[in-house]
Parts: structure tokens; sequence; C-alpha cells
């Protein structure tokens, strides 16, 4: 799933204007201007519209934990994961919303599209290990609907 999607999902979600998405991103220490998350957000047919780069989404992923959960200044923080790929979207989409394995099996029925607990618990595994499956377009684009539909009903 291209990051301008899963971008443009979640501020829907969050249900927040362009400046507050630049902000989320800036909790990082990233710097983003609020022009420059507009061009994300853009569909592909219009004009001005620019791809999301990695950093970028993965830097907005980081802040949504940030923003949800607050900061732990006892930590030093993690470098960002790139590439980032749909597994790792999930990932920090868990922790950001503090989902536990009901909950994922919740929204994904709630999107009409259900997932083995077996099949699940394999996108959460790290890469390289025997039952680590890649999370598909399909499957993140459902999480999405599903989420949205539980946070805003």
């Amino acid at each position: 799933m291209i990051h301008n999607d899963v971008l443009r999902s979640l501020r829907y979600l969050l249900d927040v204007n362009d400046a507050k998405l630049a902000d989320i991103i800036k909790l990082t220490g990233f710097n983003v201007s609020t022009s420059d998350v507009v061009a994300y957000l853009k569909k592909e047919d219009e004009e001005g519209f620019v791809r999301c780069p990695d950093e970028v989404i993965a830097h907005f992923l980081d802040g949504l934990v940030m923003f949800k959960r607050g900061k732990d200044d006892s930590r030093p923080a993690l470098p960002v994961e790139l590439p980032v790929t749909n597994n790792i979207i999930m990932k920090k989409l868990r922790v950001a919303f503090e989902l536990k394995e009901d909950d994922l099996h919740a929204i994904l029925k709630a999107a009409d599209f259900p997932v083995s607990k077996p099949e699940l618990s394999a996108l959460f595994r790290k890469v390289g290990h025997n039952n680590y499956r890649p999370c598909g377009d399909q499957l993140l684009r459902n999480f999405l609907k599903g989420l949205t539909l539980r946070v805003r009903g």
C-alpha cells in the first residue's frame, strides 16, 4: 500500500487537520512543513501530488505512538525502521492504539475480513522467522477500515 494512502486513512481516523499531522511528525524531531503534508495527502491524479517517502511515514508512525501514549523520556529514542513495510505499519498502529490480539481480530472482523490467530501472529514475527508472513495491501486496507470504524464509530 502506498504511504500516501496510509497517511490519508490515518488523518481521517484521527480527525485532525494538516497542521496537526505535521505536528505529530515533528514529535520525533523530524522537520516537515504543512505544505509538504498537504502534498502527501493529495491523490495521485491531483496536481501537486508528492509521493510520501519512507522516512516521513516512519517518523509519522513513531510520532503517532508518542501522540497517543506519551513520550517515554526514560529511554533513548529508537532509530526509525526503514524501509517501512505493511508489517511495520501494523506493528506501530498496534502499539499506538494499545491493541491486544482479540482487538485485532475484532477490528478485522468488523471490516468483514476475518483472519485466523496463526495468520495474524505471523504478521508480527521478525523477518526471517519460519512463520513470518508479509502483510498484504488488502489486509492492511481492511485493518485501517476496521480501526476507523472502531475509533470513529
